[in-house]
Order: structure tokens, then sequence, then C-alpha cells
């Protein structure tokens, strides 16, 4: 009976561990270096970014706060070319997958400086599209995804709030038109939009705390 139970117990084990790996979950990382992240990220980050990851620059988006997860997503999506960016594709070329993380790990734990909402006129509509959605083109809320108040959820879903306008406008109307094609979800989504409306909820976002 004992060399049963044993026998059930590793299998129950090995079912758990099959179950993880089906689902995608990841071997823990490394931890990262964030003496190494800072230095790296002064000399390829800072210029576009700000030395604090609070970008001043509109159409260069806020590092500061945003889920290292993501960071690193991006960047090696840049490196294969799966994520199309002139500017970035080179930065990220060089760049080891420990530099990425280091990089990701430490302008992530940067405090995000609160932005400024847009035209007032936009900002009702931005609120109703980014809180319930638009329900004849079944487009869902963004607060579905990343949370009512722009935070995220970290490892599946960015960090949103106080993110340049500039910067969303050109990503959401970059997935509507096939420019930048890393994410399905986010293509279907954005295909359903107008220019209008992707303004709006830009805007919306830009002063969302």
């Amino acid at each position: 009976m004992k060399l049963i139970a044993k026998f059930l117990i590793a299998a129950t084990a090995s079912a758990t561990a099959f179950a993880c790996f089906a689902e995608g979950a990841a071997a823990p990382a490394a931890k990262p270096d964030l003496a190494k992240g800072e230095a790296s990220y002064a000399t390829v980050c800072a210029a576009c970014h700000a030395p604090d990851g609070n970008s001043a620059i509109p159409v260069n988006p806020k590092l500061a706060q945003q889920h290292p997860e993501y960071l690193v997503k991006q960047l090696q999506e840049f490196k294969a070319g799966k994520r199309v960016n002139a500017i970035m594709n080179g930065m990220a070329a060089p760049l080891s997958d420990a530099d990425m993380v280091n990089i990701a790990y430490w302008v992530g734990s940067k405090k995000a400086t609160p932005g400024t909402a847009g035209e007032k006129e936009l900002l009702l509509l931005g609120e109703r599209i980014y809180r319930g959605g638009i329900m004849d083109r079944k487009v869902p809320a963004c607060a579905g995804c990343h949370s009512p108040n722009g935070a995220g959820i970290p490892a599946q879903y960015p960090r949103l709030s106080g993110q340049h306008a500039d910067y969303a406008v050109a990503q959401l109307t970059g997935f509507r038109d096939g420019v930048r094609a890393n994410s399905t979800q986010m293509t279907e989504i954005a295909a359903k939009m107008n220019d209008r409306e992707i303004k709006a909820v830009a805007q919306y976002i830009a002063g969302l705390h």
C-alpha cells in the first residue's frame, strides 16, 4: 500500500508539472541585477525615455513603473523583428536576455509621474469606451484587461495610467492598420475603432491614475 501511495503522489506531481508547462508557465527567471540595469539604461535608453523612465517626449513612451515582464517581452520582440520600429530594433539588437531583464526591472522600479488629460469634449467618450467598451461593435472595455485605474495586470497586460496620449494614439492606430502586429488581441480590438475613438481613449488614459 505504501508503494502504491508513493506512486500516486509522484504521478499527481508529474501531472501538475505538465499542466503548468502546457499552460505556458515560465521557469523562474534569474534575479535581476538592478545596478547593471541602471548602467545599461543610462547608456541605451535614457536619451529617449528620460533618466528616470518618465519620458518628456510625447511620442516616446513612459517606461517608469511598467511591468518588467511586459518590457522584457517588447525588447525581445523588437530584437526578433516581431515588433517593428527603426530605432528600437537597432537599440534592442545588441542586448542579451540578461540585459533586457536588468533594464526592465530597474526602470519598472521607478515611480511614474502623473499624466495630463486632454480635450474635455473627448474625455467623456474616452471614459465611456475605457470603462464600458463599444457594445454595438463588440469592443471590450479597456478596464477589463488594463484595470479601472490603468495599472494593468503584471505579466499579462501593461500599465497604461498616465501614458502619453500621442504614443497611445500611435500604438492603437498601428494595431488597427497592421503596422504593429505583435498582439492579435489588440489588433482585433483596434480594428473596430475609428480615429476619434482612438484619440478619446488615449487622452483619457493620459490623465488616468
